[in-house]
């Protein structure tokens, strides 16, 4: 199966990764640390590979004054060198705009993971949401909606 070190740097790689991304810890080549040079990333907003996931990640997570991920439930399947795995995930999030209002998240991460000289490293990772709660914020290319009841 696998090593209690492997688990144990698999599970860190998760954490650091969400503090990273609540600490808005972006330092040039940051996705090195965490994903292999070819990773794909699969949102709910479209799926991109390589440096467009990184710039990808970084644009939605300007959306937010604030965010808060939380992981939990994390399972794996490690071999020699590849890993499969799947967590749970919250996240908490407010609104750069539209008075700081609260929009949270809830589903499941899958990953696929690589074992390269550095570490482990994401090589895919698909976010799936179950639940939302609150209003996401809008999308660049999304026009604003106006509320026929307040028009």
């Amino acid at each position: 199966m696998t090593t209690e070190s492997d688990r144990t740097a698999i599970h860190t790689l998760v954490h650091r990764l969400f503090r990273a991304l609540d600490a808005r810890e972006f330092a040039p080549g940051w996705m090195n640390d965490f994903g292999t040079a070819d990773a794909r990333m699969e949102t709910p907003l479209g799926t991109t590979e390589g440096a467009e996931a990184v710039r990808a990640a970084e644009e939605a997570l300007g959306r937010y004054d604030r965010t808060q991920h939380i992981a939990s439930g994390i399972l794996l399947d490690v071999d020699a060198g590849t890993g499969r795995g799947t967590a749970s995930w919250n996240a908490l999030m407010t609104h750069v705009h539209h008075d700081g209002t609260l929009f949270t998240v809830g589903g499941h991460y899958e990953a696929d993971l690589r074992r390269t000289p550095d570490g482990w490293r994401f090589s895919r990772v698909a976010v799936r949401a179950v639940w939302t709660q609150g209003r996401p914020p809008l999308l660049p290319e999304q026009p604003a909606r106006v509320d026929a009841a307040t028009a």
